[in-house]
């Protein structure tokens, strides 16, 4: 098999992946390579959303994308939500709601719930859970999810009317 060397735009860089394989997946390569480590490994299958990342604003199971093809793309992971100094509104939503147990499903939750508050900010449960149903949680039962949710999208819909107000 022969090395390759090509970039890749990951949460606004740009990284190098040098020996990389034109089999290797988009989650190896986050992982092993670029050693961004957030996104998990469970089924690599595409079932449980636990490697859940954005690809150009689309949710994708990085398991399922090779690395190769996501060359040119702007990739989001769970890093990529927060700053160095803080975490994102969703993330703190999770945290107020205890909506973070064995923590396993939660990077490709977070990622994939940050996306729809972006399209969607005041969701209904139902559109909720259809917007999350690649992602498997089994711990939680999806209440407190659900709360997280809530909390994120009124505190992001404050936060709008304070700066509508200004």
């Amino acid at each position: 098999m022969t090395s390759e060397v090509y970039t890749l735009t990951v949460n606004g860089n740009d990284y190098q992946v040098v020996d990389g394989h034109s089999s290797e997946s988009l989650l190896w390569v986050l992982r092993e390579r670029l050693e961004l480590s957030g996104s998990k490994n469970a089924c690599e299958e595409g079932e449980c959303g636990s490697c859940t990342v954005l690809l150009d604003g689309e949710i994708v199971c990085s398991c399922l994308v090779l690395a190769a093809s996501a060359v040119g793309r702007e990739i989001t992971t769970i890093e990529g939500l927060g700053s160095e100094d803080e975490i994102s509104d969703v993330q703190k939503a999770f945290v107020d709601a205890g909506a973070v147990q064995c923590g396993f499903c939660t990077p490709g939750l977070l990622v994939a719930i940050d996306q729809l508050l972006n399209s969607n900010p005041d969701p209904d449960d139902l559109t909720v859970r259809e917007a999350i149903s690649g992602n498997l949680c089994r711990c939680t039962g999806y209440g407190r999810i659900l709360e997280a949710v809530r909390i994120a999208s009124n505190n992001r819909t404050a936060q709008n009317e304070e700066e509508k107000s200004k």
